[in-house]
């Protein structure tokens, strides 16, 4: 006999079942839709347990849509292994298109996603009805568990006790609370002396405390008389009982439809008590101050809030919240303990539902009037005052209110789907580690879009709070009101700049009743948390002085300066109209912690009409934690330390006008705090010398920022000159004055101009300053344009001052001293090349002004507004598509850390779809990515025009810094010297280091001005260090433009001394001709050093110059080349053929194969070309680059070999080459790298990126290493002693003179790094059957799950003709304890190749000792015949 027990219940309203939510998508394809049965099996860890055959009743299973299903089954087996989904082929139509099936268990909290995307129809594809199908480990989703309770409800046996109204309930814990919970609403629910039970689910929350129960019709007839609730946790049979027994009616008991009861039971020692609590409500005495909006307030104490209730009947108002009211409400609720916060507000609903509030006073009923708590507001809640908010957080009375409340910033996407848009009341709701944030609905954006949810538009939300920690998910829905409800939200973007942190919520989802699942609200989890700048509250308190004309319309901005570093220039603005006469307004502000303030600069920018200010004070206050002494414990007198938040106060006072026409015209000013005594503000004087080049003088206005040890000035606008006419050319000095804080010694000045008025260019000569308060004088030399058309394209240049030994350098040569100081400026500064990429969407492009500013890491400096004017790419910019490349310099920011880039809107078609801004810093060695992908367009996205972007660090890519050298050219005085032709250079140091090819000229028009007969050009260029010693130098040009022929005198390059102040000339004679027609016909010439000058700065301030003869020079050697074309059918090529030969000096740079010295019709079939080459010394020649142009009808070229005799030397170098360059054959490559024959050093392949380091190493590392899984984040292991003993076989070539090393690998894959095995006494190999001993240190990992040995392998191919190959070749390797898999030996360019020796590293399980290898190729690729010569491993 077989008993199967069950004792369990076949019941819907009875048991205790495990509910999983099972969401079934139906794809969006014709026919896609069944009628059959539906039904499903979910198998639960290892498919030990299932669920059973389930039976999907009461699904639609139309086209696009998804059904959601509760099943409730016996056992927890989440996570489930994989699921059987399938239909009973029963109804005409049957075959179904399923999408995917998602299956959430609250239990767990884990949510698991099906996918399907296949027929289950006997006609369509395999013909199954059933399939099994797997999870995307990739879409599960952690959620908050949740766990089953019972609820019964009694309604009371009293006549007229029932409701048909919908019923709410919400439950609060020792841990927190649950959701609002909507009862589902029968017709025959809550009825006159009936119980119903309902399953719910919550959070832990702890033991319960209270529940609050309500329901929400306010008419006569929906009252409803609550007997009593129990709630019972079906797991652990935890009971709470909850005694009621009153009315929830407008016409019954107290009137209200919300009832607070306190948990009792077993479980409950003291149930808390019922209290109540006098609101006191008073509206401010304001013009326009009350209100006709439906007010609500929420009490928030230590043990929980009495939720939002509505504040209907005054006690003492007919009419309520009038202005100069005070109204009285009485709240009922469970006790709160200490009552800390009030959150008030209102609905914005009707005409003039502005609303000033004073302040709200809260008491326990009964109680003194002394012992109300005030929470003081002093605010409008209106949409159009202030910052627009119409609910407010209040803390209790005291000093800087708005400091306490962390800001949330909200960024909402509607999708950009068909019908996205919503008319909805959308609300959001917040779960924090530290508690939860009622909902709240989203009523007034940041951004100010007319419409708010408009398809493909962000808005912008900012939710003032208490600090909820970091948030682990949202609530958001809609209140499905209005003609367009329906609502597709694509993602949530939250920041919290006080916490460093913002979190993105993808949701791509439509909230519809008619649409998907029919939700109107969702949770989202977070799908990454960013870190970004952290910044800490502000409280600017400005107060404009009782004075006729005293208030202004000016926008206003401060900086602030500590001993931290300063913030950014920060805005004070909001809704209300500010700065009035006599009136004091308080601004909270989100800015970088600067430490202990020492100064502000506070400034307007002169718009509107009575733009004139009268500045009284400004205080500013901050958080920051103190020693604070506090009372002991009850029964103790004494005071006690602690360490607590208090407020910081620093006052500012001003007392003056910020006006054109009063006291000194200035509109800005720096303040000091009260009680400073070090710092004063002190003025400089700043003399600007215009040059004297034509059309040197400007109209445009100027603008300085002047930088010290001590802060800066801030951007200043040069406005009062002692000439009438400013900055006109010819050496004019323009004075003007600046007051400011003491900045100490001047680090750096930054000056601009806007580029208005119809001649803008300007040349500027040098700035100096005069400190007048230590009588200093400071030289800032820059003889440069600040033009768009002329030399970088610049509008703004950084200027750093320099000793007077130097300026006075260039006087006493009394000739033109421009040359001196561009390459110690250029050292100590940065110059930036800035690439634009618009985007590819219709309309991306703009016509607007477009500025960026950079911002670096050191002191929080920036760079100021660029504005970017002169693209080097294109003349018009920013163009759909299309990439605009920009120089910009600054001094010393630092690393960047972000970049603001915006428009000014101007011209026809403003906005702007950026895609991209990468950053390249030659200087620095770094290149940043800083991603976009946005709209800056009012009418688009958030309608902003300037946005901040931050560098992508996976696209960031470092080399080795660049150093500055200053090239200057002299073109020889001889006729028709002078060229228009692109020049060129390339530096080489020792051990064949060198530069890039560098032009000198950036454009046209500066290639036509340069070079001229006679004339001496020089140029400041960022190129690669090559070192202490410049071995020889590459000079040349492209041969294009009018009459290119160039003689060339001399180069000299001037570079600075690594140490100590002063440089290093380098001359390199030339006396040739680089010209077609002219000498030898070479337009490019190699040029070795002959004199060295060094000029140093010495301890008195003197120049001390030395001159040295180069001795040891490279010599110039002739190489002479045979190129052998191969003797195949269309071997011979027409195009033009370029070489580059490389030894271990140096290399020749790409020459063009100009005339061949054997035949007049050169490389054709079969033949041998001679060709003679120049160039200094290259030692020992090592490979070649040989490529073609593809130009001509017989372009396609086999190339047989090459072969290089240098004369000098009387060395030959062979290259085998054996391969076509071809466009249409063998791989379609037409460059090709060749070694030198017999070579075994590294080989790098030819798209071989700058860091050739990296391809070093990953000739020898095996690309097919078994997949490891991905590690988590790298933990810092403690590193402990492993002792190894190696025991090597006795069988035949067991030995190996290799070196050897292990990998030991531990639990969850935590691994050590390649432990070498070095035998000790310098022996080479492992004998055959020894045994050897070895201690190496490592990474901890735990326990040893397994060793991996390495292999190494090497391929030999043979050395006859056409061995080498381009197949595919895979290798298998056995031994005596298993084999490995099939590994591709990866043929990266140049492997295989005739004569040659390729090694490869393999990571495999030891299978020692090795019994067999198979290697195999699979015939594909153009040469798929391979000869192989040996193998060893």
């Amino acid at each position: 006999v077989y008993e199967f027990p069950v004792n369990r219940w076949f019941a819907m309203d009875e048991d205790d079942g495990i509910i999983y939510n099972v969401q079934v998508m139906t794809g969006d394809v014709r026919g896609a839709g069944t009628n059959s049965k539906i039904h499903m099996v979910m198998h639960g860890y290892k498919g030990l347990k299932n669920s059973g055959r389930v039976f999907l009743e009461g699904g639609a299973f139309e086209r696009g849509l998804i059904d959601i299903f509760n099943v409730e089954i016996c056992d927890l087996i989440s996570p489930l292994s994989r699921i059987t989904i399938g239909h009973d082929n029963g109804a005409v139509g049957a075959g179904w298109y399923c999408e995917k099936v998602v299956v959430y268990c609250p239990f767990t909290g884990i949510e698991q996603t099906f996918p399907c995307g296949m027929w289950l129809d006997e006609d369509e594809g395999d013909g199954l009805i059933e399939r099994e199908l797997y999870e995307m480990v990739s879409l599960r989703q952690k959620k908050q568990k949740k766990y089953p309770w019972s609820l019964w409800i009694w309604t009371s046996d009293v006549k007229g006790a029932g409701t048909d109204a919908q019923v709410f309930l919400q439950i609060y814990g020792e841990k927190g609370k649950s959701d609002e919970i909507k009862l589902e609403n029968n017709s025959d629910s809550f009825e006159q002396a009936q119980l119903d039970k309902f399953m719910i689910e919550m959070p832990d929350i702890g033991r319960l405390l209270k529940l609050r129960i309500w329901h929400e019709k306010r008419n006569p007839f929906s009252g409803w008389h609550l007997a009593k609730v129990t709630l019972l946790k079906t797991l652990t049979m935890e009971k709470y009982s909850f005694q009621c027994g009153r009315w929830l009616d407008v016409n019954e008991d107290d009137n209200e439809i919300i009832r607070e009861i306190p948990a009792a039971g077993a479980l409950v020692p003291e149930p808390l008590s019922l209290l109540k609590y006098r609101i006191t409500i008073c509206t401010g005495n304001v013009g326009g101050g009350g209100t006709d909006a439906s007010v609500f307030l929420n009490i928030i104490g230590d043990l929980g809030d009495t939720g939002e209730r509505s504040m209907i009947t005054s006690k003492n108002n007919v009419n309520k919240f009038e202005k100069g009211n005070h109204d009285e409400f009485l709240i009922e609720s469970v006790c709160l303990g200490r009552v800390s916060r009030v959150r008030v507000g209102h609905d914005g609903r009707g005409g003039g539902c502005g609303w000033f509030l004073d302040k709200v006073t809260v008491r326990e009923e009964g109680q003194p009037e002394s012992s109300a708590i005030e929470f003081p507001c002093f605010r409008w809640l209106d949409h159009n005052e202030d910052d627009g908010q119409i609910v407010r957080e209040l803390v209790p009375a005291g000093d800087g209110l708005r400091l306490f409340n962390v800001s949330y910033h909200i960024s909402i996407k509607t999708g950009s789907v068909n019908g996205a848009s919503s008319d909805s009341r959308v609300f959001v709701k917040l779960y924090g580690e530290k508690g939860d944030t009622n909902k709240m609905t989203l009523a007034v954006s940041d951004n100010d879009l007319r419409n708010y949810f408009e398809t493909g538009r962000t808005d912008i939300f900012t939710m003032e709070t208490s600090d909820i920690g970091q948030i682990s998910r949202l609530l958001i829905g809609h209140s499905n009101e209005g003609l367009r409800a329906g609502w597709f939200l694509d993602s949530v973007q939250i920041l919290v700049p006080v916490h460093g942190r913002q979190y993105m919520f993808p949701s791509h989802r439509w909230l519809c009743k008619d649409e998907a699942d029919g939700k109107v609200e969702v949770e989202l989890y977070p799908s990454e948390i960013l870190d970004i700048e952290k910044l800490i509250n502000y409280e600017v308190t400005v107060v404009t002085g009782d004075v006729r004309a005293g208030g202004t319309n000016a926008n206003v901005f401060c900086q602030l300066y500590g001993e931290e570093g300063k913030t950014e220039v920060l805005a004070l603005k909001s809704r209300s109209n500010n700065f009035e006469r006599g009136t004091t307004e308080i601004f909270k502000i989100e800015a970088q912690n600067v430490g202990k303030l020492y100064k502000i600069r506070i400034c307007h920018d002169g718009k509107g009409i009575a733009d004139g200010w009268f500045l009284e004070t400004v205080d500013i206050k901050r958080l920051t934690t103190a020693m604070v002494q506090v009372e002991g414990e009850e029964d103790e007198v004494e005071m006690v330390e602690e360490l607590r938040e208090v407020v910081e106060t620093f006052t500012f006072p001003c007392n003056r006008w910020l006006a054109r026409d009063e006291e000194d015209g200035e509109m800005v000013v720096e303040l000091l705090t009260e009680d400073n005594e070090e710092l004063e503000v002190s003025s400089y004087e700043v003399h600007v010398f215009t040059g004297t080049t034509w059309g040197a003088g400007t109209d445009a206005n100027v603008y300085i920022t002047v930088y010290g040890e001590i802060g800066d000035t801030g951007e200043r606008r040069l406005r009062k000159s002692n000439n009438l006419n400013k900055f006109e050319k010819g050496q004019q000095e323009d004075v003007f004055s600046i007051s400011a804080v003491d900045l100490g010694a001047l680090k750096k000045l930054r000056i601009r101009h806007d580029n208005s008025q119809a001649s803008a260019g300007w040349f500027l000569d040098r700035v100096e300053i005069i400190d007048n308060k230590d009588d200093a004088t400071y030289f800032f030399p820059c003889k440069r344009w600040l033009a768009i058309d002329e030399d970088d394209g610049q509008l703004a240049r950084e200027l750093v001052p320099v000793d007077e030994a130097f300026m006075r350098k260039g006087d006493d040569d009394e000739e033109d001293s421009e040359a001196t100081l561009g390459l110690e400026q250029k050292a100590m500064s940065t110059t930036y090349t800035v690439r634009i990429k618009t985007g590819e969407k219709k309309y991306a492009g703009t016509d607007a002004d477009v500025f960026m500013i950079l911002y670096g890491t050191k002191d929080d400096t920036d760079t100021g507004i660029i504005n970017l004017k002169a693209s080097k790419t294109h003349k018009n910019k920013f163009e759909r598509g299309m990439i605009d490349e920009f120089t910009v310099e600054a001094v010393d920011i630092g690393p960047l850390k972000k970049l603001r880039i915006g428009h000014d809107k101007s011209g026809t078609a403003p906005g702007w779809f950026l895609d991209w801004v990468e950053i390249d810093a030659p200087s620095l060695g770094q290149k940043l990515r800083f991603q976009c992908g946005r709209w800056l367009d009012k009418g688009e996205d958030d309608g902003a025009i300037v946005r901040d972007l931050f560098p992508n660090a996976l696209q960031t890519e470092l080399y080795t810094p660049f150093v500055p050298y200053e090239i200057k050219v002299f073109t020889s005085d001889v006729f028709g010297a002078g060229t228009d032709a692109d020049v060129f250079v390339v530096l080489y140091g020792r051990n064949a280091v060198c530069t890039q090819q560098k032009s000198l000229c950036v454009n046209k028009r500066e290639r036509r001005m340069s070079f001229e007969r006679g004339a001496e050009d020089m140029f400041i260029v960022e190129l690669a260090d090559v070192g202490d010693v410049i071995e020889k130098i590459r000079i040349g040009h492209d041969n294009r433009g009018v009459n290119p022929g160039w003689h060339l005198d001399r180069v000299e390059i001037r570079r600075l001394l690594r140490k100590g102040k002063g440089s290093e000339t380098v001359i390199f004679p030339c006396e040739r001709w680089l010209a077609k027609s002219e000498d030898d016909g070479e337009t490019v010439r190699e040029l070795v050093p002959s004199d060295i000058i060094i000029e140093k700065l010495s301890r008195d301030g003197n120049l001390k110059v030395t001159e040295v003869e180069v001795e040891d020079a490279l010599e110039t050697h002739t190489y002479k080349v045979s190129v052998m074309t191969g003797d195949v059918y269309g071997g011979g090529t027409d195009a033009n053929v370029f070489l580059t030969i490389y030894g271990d000096q140096g290399d020749t740079g790409e020459r063009k194969l100009r005339k061949s010295e054997t035949n007049g019709n050169k490389f054709e079939r079969g033949s041998v070309d001679k060709f003679t080459i120049e160039a200094v010394d290259l030692g020992q020649v090592f490979k070649i680059k040989i490529r073609h142009d593809n130009s001509m009808m017989h372009a396609d070229w086999y190339l047989d070999q090459v072969e290089v005799f240098d004369e000098d030397s009387e060395e030959v170098f062979l290259f085998l080459c054996e391969r076509w360059l071809s466009r249409k054959r063998e791989d379609r490559l037409i460059e090709r790298v060749f070694y030198v024959k017999g070579y075994e050093g590294v080989r790098e392949s030819l798209n071989n990126k700058k860091n050739s380091a990296l391809t070093a190493k990953s000739v020898d590392s095996n690309m097919n290493k078994k997949s490891k899984k991905k590690r988590e984040e790298d933990v810092e292991l403690p590193v402990i002693p492993y002792h190894v003993t190696i025991c090597t076989g006795l069988e035949r070539d067991a030995s190996t003179t290799s070196r050897a090393y292990v990998i030991i690998v531990g639990a969850d894959h935590t691994q050590t790094q390649r432990l070498w095995l070095d035998l000790p006494d310098g022996r080479k190999g492992f004998q055959a059957g020894s045994l050897e001993r070895f201690q190496s240190h490592g990474s901890d990992v735990g326990e040893i799950k397994k060793v991996e040995v390495i292999y190494e392998v090497t391929v030999v191919t043979g050395d006859v003709q056409n061995a080498g190959t381009d197949t595919l070749i895979y290798l298998s390797v056995f031994g005596a304890n298993g084999g490995t898999e099939e590994m591709l030996l990866q043929k990266n360019e140049d492997r295989f190749e005739r004569g040659q020796e390729d090694t490869f590293n393999m990571e495999i399980d030891d299978i020692a000792p090795l019994r067999k290898m198979r290697l195999r190729i699979d015939g594909s690729g153009s040469r798929p015949d391979w000869f192989l010569d040996q193998v060893s491993c």
